[in-house]
């Protein structure tokens, strides 16, 4: 299994769709809320529906695509 990339971020927490956006999991704040509504993005592992989901370092966010599964970490 690949060591996740970790993404800095600049304050404390983040949400789910401006992080997905960042980490280049997501093209745009439209395909990061469909992502999210096709329940593609899982978050630590459970299936996350909330683009607003706060974020803090630590965590792993995953995204479900047709070349595979892409994790990356909040850092």
């Amino acid at each position: 299994m690949d060591t996740p990339i970790e993404v800095p971020i600049r304050d404390d927490v983040i949400r789910l769709g401006q992080f997905l956006k960042l980490a280049g999991l997501a093209e745009s704040g439209t395909h990061a809320r469909d992502l999210v509504a096709d329940g593609d993005v899982s978050v630590d592992g459970e299936v996350e529906t909330r683009r607003g989901r706060q974020l803090a370092r630590g965590t792993r966010v995953t995204v479900a695509g047709p070349e595979g599964d892409e994790t990356v970490v909040v850092a």
